[in-house]
Formats: structure tokens, C-alpha cells, sequence
């Protein structure tokens, strides 16, 4: 089970497990928000809500420059599993400017592709296949993007992942 964190803005910080998001509860630095149907959790002393989303106490100060790494399964989400050459599902993804020619791990610089796409080009640029990018590839955007585990979120977390967007 996991938990959305809340800053005490409302804004979203990350995902918790459910046990840590128990110990900020117990610890006072956090207040549940939002409960999950499940059985509440017996303490020593107390009974708690089993959380959904908890609110930080005191503000966080989050540096504004939060980029997103760049990984395989990002790229892939970006572009929502289609190639960028033909629109086929993609399972790999590719160097728009070959690395043997350059070509950084940027989020500019790669896009999911199909198999048969990424074979065929090799380590030749689109446009010395003749081919077009179907979209620019850019850096993703967006509170989704920011809190990381998001894009599995909880149904109770929509209201908070769609204040911030």
C-alpha cells in the first residue's frame, strides 16, 4: 500500500509507503487527509486510519529546478507507447542522433520506437532515412511527472494530483 504526501500547501511532494506515512501520523508531523476503506491500524496506545494521503504539518521547501531523470519507461510513457516513426507499439526506444555520432541520453534526443523502426535506422539520423518525427521531442511536464510512482496513482489521490496540475 501506498500514500500520497501532501505538503502542508497541499501541493504534492511523493509517495510513501503505507509504514512510513504511519510513522509521520504517530509522530505528529503529519495528519491523515484522506483514509482507506481497510482496517484501521492498532498502536500500543492508539488506533489510526490506514492513510491514503497525508498532510505534512510544517511547509517543505521544494527546490522549483525538479527535473525528471531520463529512463527507459519514462520515454516509453512519454510518447504513450507508440513509435515515433510509423505510430506502431513501441518496446524500445532510440537515438534521434545516433550516439555514435554524438547523440546525448536526453529527453530531446530519445523517442520510443517499434523494433522494426529501430533496426531499420541504426545509427543513421530521420533524416537520412527520409523519415519525419511524428512530435518534437520534449522534456515530460507536469505534476505526474514530478511526484514520482504518480502514474499508478490511487483513485483518492485525483483530486490532490489535479489541484497542482
Amino acid at each position: 500500500m501506498r500514500t500520497l504526501v501532501l505538503n502542508a500547501g497541499y501541493e504534492p511532494l511523493g509517495i510513501v509507503s503505507f509504514k512510513r506515512a504511519i510513522v509521520l501520523v504517530m509522530n505528529q508531523k503529519a495528519s491523515v487527509v484522506e483514509r482507506d476503506d481497510d482496517d484501521p491500524v492498532c498502536g500500543p496506545s492508539d488506533m489510526y486510519d490506514r492513510p491514503a494521503v497525508i498532510l505534512l504539518s510544517r511547509y517543505v521547501r521544494v527546490p522549483r529546478e525538479r527535473s525528471v531523470p531520463v529512463t527507459r519507461r519514462g520515454v516509453l510513457r512519454r510518447d504513450g507507447n507508440q513509435c515515433a516513426y510509423c505510430g506502431r507499439n513501441a518496446t524500445t526506444i532510440d537515438h534521434v542522433q545516433p550516439r555514435s555520432r554524438g547523440g546525448a541520453d536526453s529527453w530531446e534526443n530519445l523517442v520510443a520506437a517499434c523494433l522494426k523502426c529501430n533496426n531499420m535506422k541504426s545509427d543513421r539520423t530521420p533524416q537520412e532515412m527520409g523519415w519525419d518525427l511524428r512530435f518534437v521531442p520534449r522534456p515530460p511536464q507536469g505534476v505526474s511527472w514530478a511526484v514520482r510512482g504518480s502514474e499508478r496513482a490511487d483513485p483518492s489521490w485525483e483530486p490532490y494530483l489535479s489541484m497542482a496540475a
